[in-house]
């Protein structure tokens, strides 16, 4: 059950504070891929989607991907062989099992050789957020520190359906990070504003409060 505290602070999450945006560079290259894949199609913009989508889930789950992507100074032959190991995550998803478009190939082969690997994350986050955009969607990042109970999940999305900003939206869409540092509660990521309820932070504040009467 949500406590009506958190109730309360979810249906007004557009008060908090702003999320960390993804860098200035970050953001050229995802214009730069977005404006591609739509100039295609729209129907490549979605299966760009779903792989660059994919290949942020396996960089998270796998440490020697995220080691790779961290990595400024891999040589060129390395850089080919992480790559590879990159696209194969991707590759065959859909109901036709398609090969990873080379949309996506030739994206990432750009960002390593331009040694910008590991603006990977912001550049898919600049990505979403322009499809997102394109579609008329509201994206909601919810992190908690296990996956959201299925109950949990639909309530928390019935009360941020009833927020101004999600009405004006033709559609929302909701999506659970998992990151156990939170400890408890969770973090609410809403259009370009953000809301911290997580145990992690009050830990913080406690902290820093007990930090400055001693």
């Amino acid at each position: 059950m949500l406590s009506p505290a958190l109730r309360s602070s979810a249906a007004t999450a557009v008060l908090g504070h702003g999320r960390r945006a993804a860098s200035s560079i970050a953001l050229k290259y995802s214009n730069a891929l977005y404006s591609a894949a739509l100039k295609r199609s729209p129907l490549l913009l979605t299966k760009v989607q779903t792989e660059v989508n994919t290949i942020s889930k396996s960089i998270n789950e796998v440490p020697e991907l995220k080691e790779f992507i961290a990595n400024p100074t891999l040589s060129a032959n390395d850089r080919s062989v992480g790559l590879t190991a990159l696209f194969a995550r991707a590759d065959g998803l859909g109901p036709k099992k398609e090969p990873i478009s080379d949309i996506t190939k030739n994206f990432f082969v750009v960002l390593a050789e331009n040694g910008r690997l590991h603006e990977t994350e912001g550049v898919i986050q600049g990505f979403n957020e322009l499809v997102s955009k394109y579609r008329g969607e509201l994206e909601v990042l919810v992190t908690s520190a296990a996956p959201l109970p299925k109950d949990v999940a639909t309530k928390l999305e019935a009360i941020l359906k009833q927020c101004q900003t999600a009405q004006q939206a033709k559609s929302l869409k909701v999506t659970n990070k998992v990151n156990p540092s939170l400890l408890g509660g969770i973090i609410i990521d809403f259009g370009d504003k953000s809301i911290d309820l997580s145990v992690s932070s009050r830990v913080n504040k406690l902290n820093s409060i007990l930090c400055q009467t001693v």
